[in-house]
């Protein structure tokens, strides 16, 4: 059993993809050749925006747009403490403040009445200038985006979705990539749609974002290569990652359909997994439950690799107590759904090629655990 199985994967898509492969080969543009061109076209197609700018990582997705909008010292940017560390990073590396936001005990998503109390109390201290909100889609569902928007809008603040796991979801028929001013994604291996590599992208409606995003991407270049017009970095996807993704798009709303009908049979046994709302759709890049404390937590933990069942915790540490961010000043206890989030939660395995024969043995661990 494998908690993510890229192998089974590959053997559907070998063929067509060496094909791809060796077609790159022999026209030789490895960097933004006509393979990311054709990505950039079908995403865009897929999510129903305007502009899908690929780049080298879902990190890079977070960083750009940011830097697009100026962001920087003296700046606050709102977001969930109980996520992966890129978040927040890109928010520090331009110097700006992250400001985290408690999130909802049921999705695990940040929670919109912490958020406005936390843009509140940012302006009455002054002491920074509230700019962005990143929501983030952990584990595949959607953040709350109407309420964010209407957050957003009274304060005049910019939305970045962070839709690093949760490419392919959607609220109703709004897919992810369309919520905020700009939203981001990553194509890390792991994730739903993964290359074989990093890489990311950033969608928007808007011409003006997208073009200062293109022109980062490059090093702030944009018809004359050689003359940056703007700050920016390395941020291209290489032509051999858009071919990966390219053909694994073909298969990707089937195996969205087949990661559906493993979260829906774990769901016949489990209640205690990560709420997903009415009427939204899970990408299901992961499947977490939590358990009612940290001991029973590590109990569980124990038989399952008794089992050889691979498990992991996401995220073991939230990231206001992550060393590197100790100088914003925050401490145990200020944020405690995350903190017992950190405690409690274990990730099962997610993929679509799991069988039932699988989740029956990771369900009997689980009952033999209660």
């Amino acid at each position: 059993m494998k908690f993510l199985d890229l192998k089974t994967q590959q053997k559907r898509i070998r063929q067509p993809l060496e094909k791809r492969l060796n077609a790159i080969l022999d026209h030789g543009a490895y960097i933004m050749g006509p393979e990311v061109h054709e990505l950039e076209e079908k995403l865009a197609d897929y999510c129903g925006v305007k502009h899908a700018i690929s780049c080298s990582s879902g990190t890079d997705a977070l960083l750009i747009p940011l830097m697009a909008w100026g962001i920087g010292p003296g700046d606050a940017v709102f977001t969930t403490p109980f996520t992966y560390v890129a978040t927040a990073e890109v928010i520090a590396l331009l110097g700006a403040t992250p400001v985290f936001v408690d999130v909802y005990d049921s999705t695990f998503n940040i929670d919109c009445e912490k958020l406005e109390i936390a843009i509140q109390e940012t302006l009455k201290k002054g002491e920074l200038t509230p700019k962005a909100i990143i929501p983030v889609d952990l584990f595949g569902v959607p953040a709350r985006y109407r309420l964010i928007d209407s957050i957003a809008k009274k304060y005049n603040l910019k939305v970045i979705e962070d839709g690093a796991q949760s490419f392919g979801a959607s609220i109703g028929e709004k897919k992810v990539g369309t919520f905020g001013d700009v939203a981001a994604t990553s194509f890390y291996p792991a994730k739903p749609l993964g290359c074989y590599g990093d890489g990311g992208a950033i969608f928007t409606n808007n011409d003006i974002l997208a073009d200062r995003c293109r022109a980062i991407r490059v090093h702030g270049t944009s018809s004359d290569r050689y003359n940056s017009e703007v700050i920016g970095l390395n941020g291209r996807l290489d032509s051999m990652q858009a071919a990966v993704l390219l053909e694994k798009l073909t298969i990707f709303d089937e195996e969205l359909e087949m990661r559906n009908k493993v979260n829906d049979y774990y769901r016949k046994f489990l209640n205690n997994a990560q709420y997903i709302p009415n009427n939204y759709h899970s990408a299901h890049a992961l499947f977490s439950i939590t358990l009612g404390s940290h001991k029973k937590r590590e109990e569980l933990v124990g038989k399952l690799k008794k089992n050889n069942i691979p498990n992991v915790i996401y995220y073991k540490y939230p990231i206001h107590l992550m060393k590197g961010f100790h100088y914003l000043g925050y401490k145990d206890g200020d944020f405690p759904i995350s903190e017992n989030l950190s405690q409690t939660i274990v990730s099962l395995p997610m993929h679509p090629y799991l069988t039932k024969m699988d989740i029956d043995l990771i369900i009997k661990t689980l009952k033999n655990n209660e």
